[in-house]
């Protein structure tokens, strides 16, 4: 999606080995195309949980859908516009120093992946984040589309993020199209439900579908870990990586989603009539001191509610809501 909305407002040369002229976007898009579909036919063929399960073929259309919808609304909003304006700033940022293009080019990874690991962290753990990005974890199963399962929100806030990465890093439009591609790739191949012989020791260096799973998990101990996109070098420098089987996927207490489901879901931020009798006050009283804390400045009621039904979770080992 980034791609396409990307390389279509800018310049790159054609490749024309075969005769026929063709954007990098197209080879680029060309190769996420076969690899997603490549994903798809493995995971169906031997995944653990996926071939002929009603589950997995409702989560295809539900994340399929929300991929066209935010791409079509991506593209009406023209928000890689803020991505291309970014561009002016190439060479100016912490690249500008580096004089090759190759290593640039890897520091600027590495350093997106870094932003990446951390606008995650960040979208568990405050509530007005969490609040759609949840959306992505309500997935019941966990398959190559997973990684598709983004509220319209959420992708327009990871675009600003990104937005703010090429401005404060300098990095050149060609280095943002090459990082969008692996990390795309990432996404796809890290959601995908398969596992094989040298997991493990690729788990050594990148995020495999085994390290992910853990994060889809739907104990809340489970999936606040493992945030890495690209790497898990992240995840182990900060001591957020786990390894482990869950029992369940998805989030507690959510049932499955269609497209205009997990759509309202991502404007969903209680299920109060659900808790446990017990905890209603429990939350409320936690509620009520963050809204003390702040000298009961009204606006941010929805705010304080979430973050003392996470902090209850926490409190209980056991999987909220979210």
């Amino acid at each position: 999606m980034i791609l396409n909305n990307l390389s279509s407002h800018l310049k790159f040369p054609q490749i024309d080995s075969l005769g026929i002229g063709l954007s990098v976007e197209d080879v680029l898009s060309g190769v996420i195309l076969f690899t997603l579909v490549s994903l798809m036919v493995l995971e169906i063929r031997f995944g653990r949980g996926t071939r002929g399960n009603p589950r997995v073929r409702r989560s295809y259309r539900t994340n399929l859908c929300l991929f066209l919808f935010n791409d079509v609304l991506m593209s009406l909003l023209s928000v890689s516009s803020l991505l291309v304006l970014a561009e002016s700033y190439a060479g100016d940022g912490l690249l500008a120093d580096v004089g090759s293009p190759w290593l640039r080019c890897a520091l600027g990874l590495i350093l997106l992946d870094f932003v990446l690991y951390a606008w995650h962290w960040t979208s568990h753990r405050l509530p007005w984040l969490w609040l759609f990005h949840k959306v992505h974890h309500s997935d019941l199963s966990m398959n190559v589309t997973t990684g598709f399962r983004l509220h319209f929100v959420e992708v327009f806030l990871t675009v600003l993020v990104k937005a703010g990465f090429i401005v404060v890093s300098g990095a050149s439009s060609a280095q943002v199209l090459a990082s969008e591609a692996l990390i795309t790739l990432a996404v796809l191949f890290h959601h995908a439900d398969i596992s094989f012989r040298a997991e493990r020791k690729l788990a050594l260096v990148f995020i495999v579908p085994g390290l992910h799973r853990v994060h889809h998990s739907a104990s809340r101990r489970e999936h606040d870990r493992n945030y890495g996109a690209l790497f898990s070098i992240w995840d182990k420098l900060f001591g957020t990586l786990a390894e482990a089987f869950p029992a369940r996927l998805g989030l507690r207490e959510v049932e499955d989603q269609g497209f205009l489901g997990a759509l309202k879901f991502g404007f969903t931020y209680v299920y109060a009539t659900r808790r446990p009798p017990l905890l209603q006050p429990m939350i409320a009283e936690a509620a009520y001191f963050r809204a003390e804390k702040r000298g009961f400045v009204p606006g941010f009621e929805m705010f304080d509610w979430l973050a003392a039904e996470r902090e209850i979770a926490e409190r209980e080992g056991a999987g909220s809501t979210h």
